[in-house]
């Protein structure tokens, strides 16, 4: 996997600019903050960020994949000031669930997500390397 930046250009801080990688591509759909049976146990935007990122790397280990071989992350907020408020608290269960591993990344503000609690969805592309 390299990562990409171009020359001159400042590092991005949380994310990549842009990834090249070769393997076996795993795509995992948006992912949202309720558990395996279908159940929010909060309303918290960093507590629904921190349940989706576990939730992606359960559907990662499906395919023999880490989170170190996402390659790129969409995530939907329903509000991007809540989001921007909660930069610390989701950056913090990022590094827990994630690791030090940062993907190239686009966050997106939507008009509404399927299911009315989810204040977030986090969609992932993985490559895992070829042995």
């Amino acid at each position: 996997m390299e990562f990409l930046l171009p020359p001159g250009w400042p590092r991005p801080r949380g994310y990549s600019n842009g990834v090249a990688a070769s393997g076996r591509t795993v795509y995992v759909s948006g992912m949202i903050g309720w558990d395996a049976q279908g159940v929010f146990h909060t309303d918290d935007f960093a507590g629904q960020v921190r349940q989706a990122l576990h939730n992606i790397v359960a559907v990662l280990a499906e395919a023999g994949a880490e989170p170190e071989h996402i390659v790129r992350m969409t995530w939907y907020v329903l509000d991007t000031k809540e989001y921007t408020g909660a930069y610390k608290a989701v950056g913090a269960a990022y590094r827990e669930v994630i690791g030090a591993h940062y993907p190239a990344m686009t966050a997106v503000q939507v008009a509404g997500l399927v299911e009315d609690r989810a204040r977030v969805e986090i969609e992932v592309t993985a490559v895992v390397p070829e042995t």
